[in-house]
């Protein structure tokens, strides 16, 4: 199945699984040496699942407006629990790049909500 997706949908699919992949590579203490953080692979997975559902599986086509704005929340749960968990710590590269990567997801998916 090809699904047909506009640019920008594509950019939200590129940034969605790239959030995902730094969570699950945090997650799964492959940088550092870490322990494994169930939270952050869950996050990973849950951004994975949820771009699945909102662009690739045709059975919920007709609930992608709900899908978008679960993924909107998702998103905007995760970008505020970084700053509540890490104060005043919050200047660490990676999760300020990241943090980044979610805010222009969470606007792309807003400027996208007419497009069903």
């Amino acid at each position: 199945m090809k699904a047909s997706l506009s640019s920008r949908q594509w950019i939200v699919v590129g940034l969605a699984v790239v959030t995902a992949v730094i969570h699950l590579i945090l997650g799964l203490g492959l940088v550092g040496g870490g322990d494994i953080n169930a939270l952050f692979v869950l996050n990973g997975v849950g951004y994975l699942a949820l771009i699945v559902a909102l662009y690739f599986l045709p059975q919920l086509a007709g609930q992608r407006a709900l899908v978008r704005w679960a993924l909107i929340g998702y998103t905007a749960v995760t970008f505020i629990l970084y700053f509540v968990f890490n104060w005043p710590d919050i200047w660490g590269p990676v999760g300020l790049l990241d943090k980044g990567i979610e805010l222009v997801l969470i606007i792309l998916l807003w400027l996208d909500k007419n497009n069903t």
